[in-house]
């Protein structure tokens, strides 16, 4: 007997449903209630499909939103559905997939898909033949809908349709979707390319053996009149050319020319699609072969497709100039997210720390715009376009370049000023000929009427710091510093949010040359704390961070600290401890601490007290959870993190004065806990805080070093690059402390430290803490690592020779020499890294210049003049005239 709903039943449910439909929190409180204690009841289920599917005399909103409520209740709860309910809930939906309702069909295509992700492709055998099945039904809306439901299915399980857990059903089902390629329908047309779609990147065996045939029938569709399709074949090419490039070589030309077209669909969202070609295209390498001979069409497409389109400039309120006083929407607020200390080496040759963030460089200002869309795409692009041809791409760009920025239209205006920002990475060599005539009318455009343009104009002027900053300071860096400033202050939020991120660029580039006018731009940068709203105070203290980087501790003036630290102090008091606005809060004051060093001496005590606490209540928190987590939520580690940098951004600034601060705290109890944490970044800035207070007040951290080493060793895993990195930097500076006592612990951590220094691909930073730290342990206990030399001296050298001279390379190359003398013929075989790594060195102290001299003389004495000759023969000339010069050898 077939299961009939009962009359009561049915109007409580039809009842519940009207009622979500309300606008009223009270009642949507309510339904949230009443859809719990339904869900007490097994049979509730088949009343809502019972609605989705039969009940035709209701509304198709309500029934649809029935069906919804069910694949909710299918996500949460399948498990548990009773057999019988399970099976007639299949049943209704594969009996009625063909419903005349182009709204009932996607609500019953996307409820087989939950269903069938819950593990139930393998249990409902005859899901997919049956809708394959269908697939050939002179019924339009059964055709339709079971293509629909066969899309969703695709691209919810695509691998396990391509695995042997269903005896491949993919050899079936793709020839059968490439004959409904040409199906009179657009609709089903674009189901069927999607559905193939889904299987390109993963480069599933049924469709290679295919490819052929679909790449023909794609073609066969280039010119569809259906944007839908067009868009489905775009995105298929742009996959292709990821994966089967060989594929489409010998179509390249004809390919080429058609996504130009398609780059200028009238449906922006085929255009956009289109786009991602040029994108894609630019990372392969018969990038430069196939477009060279297609700039001068491809360029002007870019190019146009780089102007704001109206309903961007509805949904930005372009014509809205003055909004400061507008509070922020909370949700616009993008979350933060911190990025650990990793403790990195100065290389030879790098002023200041940059290509650091290049990932975000790219993105011109308008972030909370639809994220991504054809302006942006095709900035990406000429920006991918500009690194691969460089120099010939100018040529197609300047005749167009001087109309756009000239142009008294201001979307024309501001697309030319985003385009020359997107070039500026790529064009850089030969752009300078013209800046000198650029720079300054971009400074103009600062002063635009349109808030628009002068937006965007910030970014693009931070794209060319690096040269504004290389030319004399009164010429570019200070009318754009002047212009930059006022920015920060316009009076549209989102100008104030492109200059302040401008600023900082600017800074990183500038350095020292700012301190001229620090006092001048704190002023500003304190005005602008009274006048911003919430989302760019955040970006204010991230300009105030790295102005701090920039100076360092020229910023340590008294006149410069009463100005800087009120506002940011009051801030901080403000701040309750559960507000993630503490996260760039805390790393603003982890820069300033660092830069004004015994100037931050007044206000670090409750700084540290904080974070003190913050990082006891987080292991609270995370104690009490891990006890009982129905009881207690897991803490957001993300506080204990931030909470752990600016403590080592204290010990880093107050040195020594850090001592008086870690006596009056339990920080070494809690840091134990921090390095034994679950989550990688915790250990990361703990290991980083525990180099740190050894460098600051070692006699706190030597009681705890038996405990501590344990973990230290443990945590030398490359599988977390940057918690090896920092454990392996902080194992370094405890050697240099501990001197010969660290004997018992060399053990724990050398054998780990030579096989990473030996691993291939391991990253540069990493390889050049672990040469640092294993020379710094041959220097405190050299009988105890000398025996291991020829295991790693050929890696330690290569990896220590782009590094500046420091203290860190001078500790670890007096390591190795003591080694040298323990185990001489622990070098023999590699002795030519050897010599080119003393070459490396610019100024070695005077004695450690002597300890190189005897083992370079010690080794051409011991093989005699012959031998030795042969041997130099094998250096580059400039090894050869770098060690005659500073060794006489």
């Amino acid at each position: 007997m077939e299961w009939q709903p009962d009359e009561q039943g049915l109007q409580q449910v039809l009842q519940l449903l009207r009622d979500s439909q309300s606008p009223n929190t009270a009642t949507q409180r309510a339904v949230q209630q009443k859809l719990e204690q339904l869900n007490q009841f097994p049979d509730f289920n088949n009343y809502l499909i019972f609605v989705l599917t039969r009940l035709k005399t209701e509304d198709e909103p309500t029934r649809s939103l029935s069906g919804l409520i069910l694949k909710n209740n299918v996500k949460v709860h399948y498990q548990n559905f009773p057999p019988e309910v399970a099976h007639f809930i299949k049943q209704e939906c594969l009996n009625n997939i063909g419903d005349p309702s182009p709204l009932i069909r996607a609500t019953i295509g996307i409820l087989i898909t939950t269903i069938s992700t819950k593990g139930e492709l393998q249990t409902w055998p005859e899901l997919l033949p049956q809708l394959c099945n269908m697939l050939n039904s002179e019924d339009y809306n059964i055709c339709e809908g079971s293509f629909g439901a066969l899309q969703k299915i695709c691209e919810d399980s695509s691998e396990l349709l391509d695995s042997d857990a269903l005896n491949r059903p993919l050899n079936i089902m793709i020839p059968k979707f490439l004959q409904f390629f040409k199906h009179c329908s657009p609709k089903i047309r674009s189901h069927a390319i999607a559905c193939v779609n889904q299987f390109i990147i993963g480069r599933a065996q049924a469709l290679m053996d295919n490819i052929d045939t679909f790449i023909e029938s794609l073609f066969a569709l280039a010119a569809d009149e259906d944007s839908e399709v067009r868009k489905n074949v775009c995105r298929a090419l742009v996959m292709l050319l990821e994966v089967r490039v060989d594929r489409l070589i010998p179509h390249m030309r004809s390919i080429v020319e058609y996504m130009l077209q398609r780059t200028q669909d009238p449906d922006e969202n085929v255009a956009l699609e289109a786009c991602e070609f040029w994108l894609t295209l630019a990372e392969q390498p018969i990038c430069k072969e196939v477009l060279s001979g297609h700039l001068a069409q491809l360029v002007p497409v870019l190019v146009n497709g780089m102007k704001y389109s109206e309903i961007d400039i509805i949904l930005l309120k372009g014509d809205v100039e003055e909004d400061e006083a507008v509070p922020d929407n909370e949700q616009d607020i993008k979350p933060r997210f911190h990025k650990s200390r990793t403790v990195t080496l100065r290389h030879e040759g790098d002023e200041g720390e940059e290509g650091e963030d290049s990932e975000d460089d790219d993105d011109d200002d308008d972030d909370s715009l639809s994220d991504w869309n054809l302006r942006k795409c095709s900035a990406a692009a000429l920006d991918v376009l500009a690194n691969v041809f460089r120099d010939e791409l100018l040529p197609h760009l300047l005749p167009v370049l001087k109309e756009l920025l000239f142009h008294p239209d201001w979307v024309v205006k501001e697309s030319g000023i985003l385009v020359l920002g997107a070039i500026a990475e790529g064009c850089m060599q030969d752009m300078v000929p013209y800046l000198p005539e650029l720079i300054p009318h971009l400074i103009q455009c600062l002063c635009d009427k349109k808030a628009l343009v002068r937006s965007i104009a910030c970014w693009t002027l931070s794209r060319y710091a690096h040269w504004v900053v290389s030319q004399p300071p009164d010429s570019y860096l200070k009318p754009l510093m002047t212009e930059l400033l006022k920015r920060i202050l316009d009076s549209n939020k989102r100008v104030q949010e492109a200059a302040c991120s401008a600023f900082a660029t600017l800074e990183e580039e500038a350095c020292t040359e700012l301190v001229p006018y620090l006092s001048f731009i704190l002023d500003t940068l304190v005005f602008a704390f009274g006048k911003y709203q919430h989302k760019n105070l955040l970006i204010l203290y991230d300009a105030i961070g790295t102005l701090a980087d920039s100076v360092g501790h020229h910023l340590n003036q008294p006149e410069y600290i009463q100005k800087l630290m009120p506002p940011l102090i009051q801030k901080w008091n403000e701040l309750k401890d559960e507000d993630k606005d503490l996260f760039p809060l805390l790393e603003c004051l982890s820069s300033v601490a660092t830069a004004l060093q015994s100037g931050f001496l007044p206000y670090c005590e409750p700084v540290y007290q904080r974070c003190v606490t913050l990082v006891q209540k987080n292991l609270a928190q995370a104690m009490m959870y891990n006890q009982q987590p129905d009881q207690y939520e897991a803490p957001d580690k993300d506080f204990m993190i931030v909470a752990l940098d600016l403590l080592s951004g204290l010990a880093e600034g107050l040195g020594t004065h850090v001592e008086q601060l870690v006596t009056r705290s339990n920080i070494m109890t809690l840091l134990f806990q921090c390095m034994q944490d679950t989550m990688p970044e915790v250990r990361q800035s703990s290991f980083a805080l525990l180099g740190d207070l050894t460098k600051a007040c070692f006699l706190h951290v030597k009681p705890c070093i038996a405990e501590f080493m344990p973990v230290l060793g443990v945590n030398l895993n490359p599988e977390f690059i940057s918690v090896c990195n920092n454990a392996t930097w902080a194992i370094g500076e405890i050697a240099i402390q501990m001197g010969t006592e660290m004997q018992p612990f060399v053990a724990l951590v050398l054998n780990n430290l030579v096989e990473i220094i030996n691993r291939p691909n391991t990253p540069k930073t990493l390889l050049e803490n672990t040469a640092i730290t294993i020379g710094r342990l041959g220097y405190v206990c050299p009988q105890e690592v000398a025996p291991m030399l020829p295991q790693f001296i050929r890696p330690w050298c290569t990896s220590l020779r782009n590094i500046r001279d420091n203290e860190e390379k001078d500790s670890a190359f007096r390591g190795i020499c003591i080694m040298i003398g323990v185990n001489p013929g622990g070098v023999v075989q590699d002795f030519i890294f050897f010599c080119d790594a003393v070459a490396s060195w610019v100024n070695p102290k005077d004695d450690l210049r002597d300890m190189f001299y005897k083992i370079l003389h010690g080794f051409k004495d011991q093989v005699g003049e012959d031998n030795w000759q042969q041997f130099s023969e094998q250096f580059p000339p400039q090894l050869k005239e770098r060690l005659s010069a500073c060794y006489g050898v």
